[in-house]
């Protein structure tokens, strides 16, 4: 599954786009200024009923703002990406 497939599954599940989230963690404070992975996790679940997987792909966006590394970009694997910049302002608003 790829980078951006799993944050728009969580868009699928919680209804709120990556960029929101990020919002949201910034409004509780978690992303200031080492944000520790577990608490943010831990709020996830919680709160929105995510797996850690899932989870941690948000962990990324929240710590680490839209960029992700460019192993798998380009790349013919299961895991490959269009972009090392994942789309976070929701499904229905990206650009074709």
């Amino acid at each position: 599954m790829t980078f951006q497939a799993y944050l728009d599954n969580i868009e699928d599940k919680t209804g709120l786009t990556p960029r929101e989230f990020i919002a949201l963690a910034h409004e509780r404070g978690l992303d200031e200024p080492q944000p520790k992975a577990g608490a943010i996790v831990d709020w996830l679940k919680a709160d929105y009923g995510l797996g850690r997987g899932h989870a941690m792909a948000l962990v990324h966006v929240i710590k680490n703002g839209p960029k992700i590394g460019g192993l798998h970009v380009g790349s013919t694997g299961s895991h490959r990406d269009e972009s090392d910049e994942p789309w976070l302002d929701g499904k229905k608003n990206r650009p074709m």
